[in-house]
């Protein structure tokens, strides 16, 4: 059975969809059971309204800059093809990004993403590590996953390393292709203990001893072989 999940990530103007804040950019990763296939989705978006300074500062996206990128509205019907019908979306505080996808699909007229179709990393992580730091840039220290190219936050590279994240999350990738692996070993083994076994007929072979060779053997017993373990 294919799983296709969808990594992604948003940036913002701010943190209130319904207070007018807008999305400035979407970047996804595409992992079909659980690796990753090159496929990605990217987009700038116009938020048709300035950007906060305080947002600016966060991933450094100007509306100067943004301006001439499509809307959401231009996009919405882009980004409903490339998640499909069945796929999984995988974000890190994941209420956060459903909130402003679905406050914009909503408005839109598109059906809304029900929360059985999310995987929030940063819960997984808080179960995992109770008490650790669990932000993105924490989990990558922890995972050995290289985000030295993460001077700003990037919808696309930050959808990136989660992916990396969150399989290490899952265990790592290696475990999960082990694991399927290990079933079809089973199963060919289990297969192949029901098939009779044919052994070939070997008739036994005779090797006389030479004269030389008996002699030898006997006066090792008797002269060279001290306490042996049938004569105690």
């Amino acid at each position: 059975m294919m799983v296709r999940e969808i990594v992604f990530d948003t940036e913002t103007t701010g943190f209130y969809p319904e207070e007018g804040d807008k999305l400035v950019e979407i970047g996804a990763v595409e992992l079909i059971n659980h690796i990753p296939t090159g496929v990605t989705y990217h987009q700038y978006i116009n938020p048709e309204r300035e950007v906060p300074e305080e947002a600016f500062k966060v991933h450094g996206l100007s509306y100067d800059y943004l301006k001439d990128f499509p809307t959401f509205r231009e996009v919405a019907q882009q980004w409903v093809d490339f998640i499909g019908d069945d796929g999984i979306l995988v974000a890190h505080n994941a209420s956060f990004d459903m909130k402003f996808i679905n406050f914009e699909l909503k408005g839109l007229g598109f059906a809304e993403y029900p929360w059985e179709r999310v995987v929030d990393t940063l819960e997984m992580a808080r179960k995992k590590f109770p008490g650790a730091r669990v932000n993105l840039d924490a989990l990558c220290k922890r995972f050995g996953v290289d985000n030295s190219n993460r001077t700003l936050h990037g919808a696309l590279l930050d959808a990136q390393l989660l992916a990396e994240v969150y399989l290490e999350l899952l265990g790592g990738q290696e475990p999960s292709m082990l694991g399927d692996l290990k079933q079809e070993v089973s199963h060919d083994v289990a297969a192949a203990s029901e098939m009779p076994i044919e052994r070939k007929f070997r008739a036994p072979r005779d090797f006389p001893l030479t004269a030389e060779e008996i002699a030898a053997h006997e006066d090792f017993l008797a002269n060279k072989l001290k306490n042996a373990i049938w004569n105690l």
